[in-house]
């Protein structure tokens, strides 16, 4: 497992800092803009600290009463994420319709240099978190997070110029909209995702139709049922499935070699390594539940 801790704690430090920064220039300059984006790096900061948590826990070894760890919290890290993400995406829709509506004075000269500081503390983030995005869901919400804030502190230097050269007020406004916009579909996407893994979903990637057929294919299987794939964590997919043979196979030492051959299959395959295969004869046919899948 890689370790990302160091990487989230000095993304959470420059965050803190840009937050406090952003405050500070919402308050001066009275944008709107400007106080959403620092809103988003507020609930960054909290998301960020959500991050490094789970990370610091998902290195926790297993113990019989938690069998794998604590590898689930990056998932429930990532969730609280995206919750809080989407709160604050539709808060600043709302209040940027409202400003839009009645637009209030700002300052566009302190939004520049506020705006500037962000984006600048943003890049660092990026760079820092870019090369690991796409190890883990915990990852990918925290550089979906410094993504966001990115394309805000873009949102309020654009919004800032229009006031200084044209005066228009109301660029504050449709900034800040623009940013709730680029906010609310990525955070409902990294949603869905963790709510699958939560609610133990198949994998996107993996076809139990194809699994099945692949199964069967085996010499002396008759057949597959109680297919079941879930995802304990990104990149921790696991599988089981009642595997039926010839009778014969409990006798002549089949088993043992069809055991290796299926958990190869699953692992070289379809990138499962972790499979429970339960063996079951033929004639046990009629003691079975009618309940397989």
């Amino acid at each position: 497992m890689i370790d990302h801790r160091g990487r989230l704690a000095l993304v959470l430090g420059i965050t803190v800092t840009v937050l406090v920064v952003e405050v500070v220039g919402a308050v001066i300059s009275g944008s709107l803009a400007l106080l959403a984006d620092a809103a988003h790096m507020l609930t960054d900061v909290a998301g960020l600290t959500l991050g490094l948590i789970a990370a610091v826990l998902a290195r926790r070894p297993a113990t019989p009463a938690r069998t794998w760890g604590y590898r689930r919290a990056e998932v429930l890290g990532a969730a609280a994420q995206a919750a809080v993400l989407l709160a604050v995406g539709i808060y600043v829709l709302v209040e940027g319709v409202q400003r839009l509506i009645s637009p209030p004075e700002v300052t566009s000269g302190a939004m520049v240099v506020f705006g500037a500081v962000g984006l600048l503390g943003n890049l660092i983030g990026l760079a820092l978190l870019a090369t690991s995005r796409g190890d883990n869901l915990n990852m990918r919400a925290a550089f979906l997070e410094v993504v966001n804030d990115a394309l805000g502190s873009v949102a309020v230097l654009v919004a800032a110029a229009v006031i200084a050269t044209t005066g228009w007020l109301r660029a504050d406004a449709i900034a800040s909209l623009v940013i709730g916009v680029l906010i609310i579909p990525r955070t409902l996407r990294l949603l869905r995702e963790t709510i699958d893994v939560l609610l133990e979903s198949t994998p996107r990637d993996l076809d139990l139709t194809m699994v099945r057929s692949r199964l069967e294919s085996f010499p002396h299987v008759q057949g597959v049922h109680d297919l079941h794939a879930t995802q304990v964590a990104t990149a921790l997919p696991v599988f089981t499935a009642h595997v039926v043979v010839d009778d014969a196979c409990f006798h002549d030492g089949h088993l043992a070699e069809l055991l290796d051959d299926i958990q190869s299959c699953m692992a070289d395959e379809f990138d499962v390594e972790h499979s429970t295969i339960q063996f079951e004869a033929a004639s046990h046919a009629a003691h079975e539940p009618h309940t397989h899948a």
